[in-house]
């Protein structure tokens, strides 16, 4: 059942289509968050849009197909203009979301149903028309095989290539384009590709078709419908399974995201080695799948929905963080490995499933593989809206296993034609397996969420993120998705007072993007001043009373407000201009999303939002020189006045920026500049010490910003080209070279 090598081309085709899909769902995500901000909505309204292009593209090719039946020829030449098509969409998604961008700035904050609803209207239209010619790729090119050749096994042979493909884009995006070219140049390598593949499917749609010996198949047979009576049940079983596969598995992509953020950390090669470790697995077992056809024959559906219930169950059990192996590469290797039998047996089973539905047959497939992206719709909707909110992270993967196990147990109670004997013995010990898994994993299993809880910790959890307020290792901290985001330290109050002090008079109002534990929004309201605070995630303002007894009164000040927004797009929508705008970006410097809080356009937003004598500061936490210095050369070229001091414990740095010279003055000036109740809040956690004394150590270490930028380095972080996000050639290289250096 294998292709000959007159196909081989139709296998590079697809295997382009899923390089250029991958890099376009990476890209325009990526230009999504900075047109309608860094939010869970748009993550899933850009993913349900790519799904729903997907399967509605192929359902209607595929009715289109059966309804007109298209020649060998027609059928590329159609191929050929989608592919010219998903080229052109390469262009104008940018564009698009760049008009939709300043279209919604007056609809409201970022979680206000207006914007949510307007927002998804804009993604929509700009996305769905080029994701619709992805999906139709699929109908076409199997009626051009089907022509040709009369192939049943067309699917999954395409299959295994789009896969192929989607890995390679999966990889190479975040480890070499985006770091080489920017998003403009990543875009324009996926537009050649779709382009080439219009290319080559036009040139062999007008050369003479290639038939072998005995696969010349009647004009009658190619479009006589299946008959209705035929198997029945078996394919509308086919049809439940693919739709629970496609809603289980990409609801569980969601769920493993936020389970493994501990480990897996929050950088952009973080979620590229999942989704690679995802795509790899499913590849390995479609080429399986395509290695037994050729030889034994594939394995028994009911045998292949017991090791998915078993693999799914498993992997809960596996994840638990009390698996603790030393070292992070180790951890993450061990997590990553956990979820490649659920993906294998999943590659293995899409395919054939499709395979049998439809053999060979553009309709059937098609709808097939609609009804299976329905559930990759589905699934992570429920998942991030419902089932993680509600449940959390272990429960979730748990709900997301249960319909695994029941479709294996409903198919073997059916005692399936072709599952006897061996088979079906070990379709049952699979399932037994599964069932046990799956208790151990309600009765003993954990996560890093219920560790917390059970240490005293307060866990809140939202559409967003799941959010711990915990009091261990001599402090408060605040951490989302299990990742530490700060702590108590005077350092945050300092990023309140050291700008206010600065401002040449008195002054007036102030912004603070990203609330964290809240310490920032407090101190800036102990200046008796307006105070605006902007935060992502609407847990992390909830837990503002853990930290403090007086947040309740902090809360009601009504100079104060908290917006729940993406902190970029506040600033894009607001006419009101600030003394100060102060911002520490969630760490690490290398947090995927975060460049947008650190390029350059951001800094000259941020100028446009200041009054004339206004200053803005921005927090670096320490890391990579190289991200330093293209942190601080982003800031002077626009600003005309840049200063930079080194906290006062010696880790991290003080960034001041405006467009007014900022004013030289001396410990006791600015002691003096601080109210009363300011300079109480900044000596709130400093017994037996003075103001002065904590900001001494700050005037002190001040450097000199053309030192910064007088060396060798000259890079910029920009939208394009995200520097502190994407680093992973220039570090290798300057590891090689002995050149890599970190600063405290």
């Amino acid at each position: 059942m294998m292709h000959n090598r007159s196909t081989r081309w139709q296998f590079a085709l697809f295997f382009l289509s899923g390089f250029s899909g991958l890099v376009y769902q990476i890209v325009w995500l990526r230009l999504a968050f900075a047109a309608f901000g860094v939010v869970t909505p748009v993550i899933s309204l850009v993913l349900s849009v790519f799904m729903f292009g997907l399967g509605v593209g192929s359902w209607l090719a595929g009715s289109a197909v059966r309804r007109w039946p298209l020649s060998r020829n027609a059928a590329l030449r159609a191929y050929a203009i989608a592919e010219a098509l998903i080229g052109v969409g390469g262009f104008a998604v940018p564009l698009l979301f760049a008009w939709g961008q300043e279209a919604l700035l007056p609809a409201g904050e970022s979680n206000s149903t207006t914007y949510l609803a307007s927002s998804a209207v804009v993604i929509f239209l700009t996305l769905a028309p080029f994701c619709l010619c992805m999906g139709v790729t699929f109908p076409f090119m199997l009626q051009a095989i089907r022509e040709e050749q009369g192939r049943e096994d067309s699917f999954s042979y395409l299959y295994l290539a789009n896969v192929l493909g989607a890995m390679l884009g999966t990889a190479a995006t975040p480890l070499a384009l985006v770091e080489l070219f920017g998003f403009r140049g990543t875009l324009a390598v996926a537009i050649g590709a779709n382009w080439l593949a219009a290319l080559v499917s036009f040139r062999k749609s007008v050369q003479p078709a290639t038939l072998s010996a005995g696969q010349e198949i009647s004009a009658a047979e190619s479009e006589s419908p299946v008959p209705e009576t035929e198997r029945l049940s078996a394919s509308r079983f086919a049809l439940l399974v693919l739709f629970a596969t496609g809603l289980t598995s990409l609801g569980m992509e969601v769920v493993w995201t936020r389970a493994f953020t501990p480990v897996l950390q929050t950088q952009v090669y973080s979620f590229a080695g999942l989704l690679f470790t995802y795509l790899l697995a499913t590849w390995c077992g479609s080429a399986l799948y395509r290695r037994h056809l050729k030889r034994s024959g594939p394995l028994s559906t009911v045998v292949l929905l017991s090791l998915l219930a078993l693999a799914a169950t498993g992997q809960l059990l596996l994840a638990d963080p009390r698996v603790n192996l030393p070292g992070n590469w180790l951890q993450s290797a061990w997590l990553l490995l956990g979820i490649v039998p659920y993906c294998g047996v999943l590659g293995y089973l899409t395919p054939k499933l499709i395979d049998e539905y439809s053999r060979g047959r553009p309709a059937p497939a098609g709808h097939a593989y609609a009804i299976n992206v329905v559930g990759c719709i589905v699934g992570p909707l429920l998942a991030s809206y419902v089932l993680l909110p509600w449940m959390g992270v272990q429960w979730s993967g748990i709900s997301l296993a249960i319909p695994l196990w029941m479709l294996a147990g409903f198919a073997l109670r059916s005692r399936p034609h072709g599952a006897a004997g061996r088979s079906l013995t070990a379709a049952r010990i699979c399932w037994g397996g599964a069932s046990v898994c799956g208790v151990l994993a309600a009765t003993v299993g954990t996560s890093y969420e219920d560790q917390y809880a059970d240490r005293g910790a307060t866990v809140m959890r939202d559409h967003t993120a799941t959010v711990i307020a915990v009091d261990e290792d001599g402090g408060k901290q605040l951490l989302v998705n299990g990742k530490l985001i700060t702590s108590i330290t005077p350092t945050t109050k300092i990023m309140a007072h050291l700008p206010l002090t600065f401002v040449s008079e008195e002054p007036r109002n102030a912004l603070v993007i990203c609330f964290g534990m809240g310490t920032t929004y407090r101190s800036l309201l102990s200046w008796e001043i307006e105070t605006t605070a902007v935060e992502l995630v609407p847990s992390v303002r909830d837990a503002f009373e853990f930290y403090f007894e007086d947040a309740e009164q902090v809360r009601n000040n009504s100079l104060g407000q908290i917006v729940i927004d993406d902190g970029r797009r506040f600033l894009e929508r607001t006419e009101e201009q600030f003394d100060v705008i102060t911002l520490d970006p969630p760490p690490p410097p290398e947090a995927a999303g975060s460049s947008l809080l650190y390029s350059r356009e951001f800094c000259r937003l941020a100028k446009s939002r200041l009054t004339d004598q206004g200053i803005l500061h921005h927090w670096y936490p320490g890391g990579d020189l190289g991200i330093f210095l293209a942190v601080v050369r982003s800031v002077a070229l626009e600003f005309q006045h840049v200063r930079v001091f080194r906290a006062f414990d010696g880790w991290g740095y003080h960034i001041l920026a405006s467009e007014h010279p900022i004013p030289n003055r001396s410990v006791d000036d600015l002691v003096a500049r601080l109210p009363e109740s300011a300079r109480a809040d900044l000596l709130e956690w400093s017994a037996n010490t003075t103001a002065g004394d904590l900001l001494r150590p700050v005037l002190d270490s001040e450097i000199n910003v053309q030192d910064l930028l007088s060396g060798d380095r000259d890079a910029v972080v920009t939208d394009d080209r995200p520097y502190n996000e994407y680093y992973l050639l220039r570090r290798s290289w300057e590891r090689w070279t002995g050149a890599y250096t970190i600063v405290l």
